[in-house]
């Protein structure tokens, strides 16, 4: 006698519900950040205006030996997008970290829950702090060096497009760089790493830090590159000493500091 196949079994109801709360969560991010980009879109020229900055401080610049052109016909409307995009994921970026702790906090202890607004509060001020940082410090630099490589020998006709995307990409890096400490703390919540991890691992820190700091930073002089590469590993050490301050700490060994 032939058996019938064993019926599926359906999901959990409380699967099915975090499903539920991570769909709601996603699009009210996407919600924040189309509003984000709707504003950032009406202020495209100051932007772009605002990102010429760098190359104004170019003596080549001054000099009129260069211009920013477009290249292809839809590459305004596509650099406008662009722009929108980038500003408006800032403009947004405390709305959608919200909406991550929204998602993430039910599955903390209530003494945790506290740490909401220092969490969304020290994202969103990471990030703006990297972006500011690689804007003011490092950008002049590398556009600078890059623009007068040959001396202002030869006249240069930059794509606009190119120009505010490799812009833009720097800063972002810079922005993600910067979130180092926040990213520790996630890790450590998740039972990833831990601070003595983290300590041990100090020496290839500063390895990777100075790679990084040489790979983005176009001019040969270590000045410029320890510029860059001393606040990435302050960052580090920031983490290191959040690690321990937000470790996972054992129900029994929480229950003993309790009593």
């Amino acid at each position: 006698m032939t058996r019938s196949p064993a019926p599926t079994e359906l999901p959990s109801a409380p699967l099915l519900d975090h499903l539920e709360e991570l769909r709601r969560r996603l699009f009210y991010s996407l919600l924040f950040l189309g509003l984000g980009m709707a504003v950032a879109f009406q202020y495209r020229l100051q932007l772009i205006a605002w990102l010429k900055g760098p190359l104004r401080a170019s003596e080549q610049y001054r000099l009129g030996n260069v211009q920013l052109v477009t290249v292809n016909l839809t590459d305004q409307f596509l650099l406008s997008l662009q722009l929108s995009f980038w500003a408006g994921l800032a403009l947004s970026l405390p709305f959608i970290l919200w909406q991550v702790w929204a998602f993430i906090a039910p599955g903390l202890y209530a003494h945790e829950r506290r740490w909401a607004l220092p969490f969304i509060v020290g994202a969103g001020l990471s990030f703006l702090g990297g972006a500011a940082f690689g804007y003011v410090f490092v950008l002049p630099a590398m556009v600078r060096f890059l623009l007068d490589f040959l001396g202002g020998t030869v006249e240069q006709m930059q794509n606009l497009a190119n120009y505010i995307g490799l812009l833009t990409g720097f800063l972002v890096a810079f922005g993600l760089a910067f979130e180092l400490p926040i990213l520790a703390v996630i890790l450590t919540r998740i039972g990833l790493v831990n601070h003595v991890m983290l300590r041990r691992a100090w020496r290839l820190a500063l390895i990777g830090v100075l790679l990084f700091a040489a790979f983005i930073t176009p001019t040969p002089d270590p000045f410029n590159m320890l510029l860059v590469g001393l606040p990435l590993y302050a960052l580090y050490e920031l983490g290191i000493i959040l690690s321990r301050l937000f470790r996972v700490v054992p129900e029994e060994d929480e229950a003993a500091l309790r009593a």
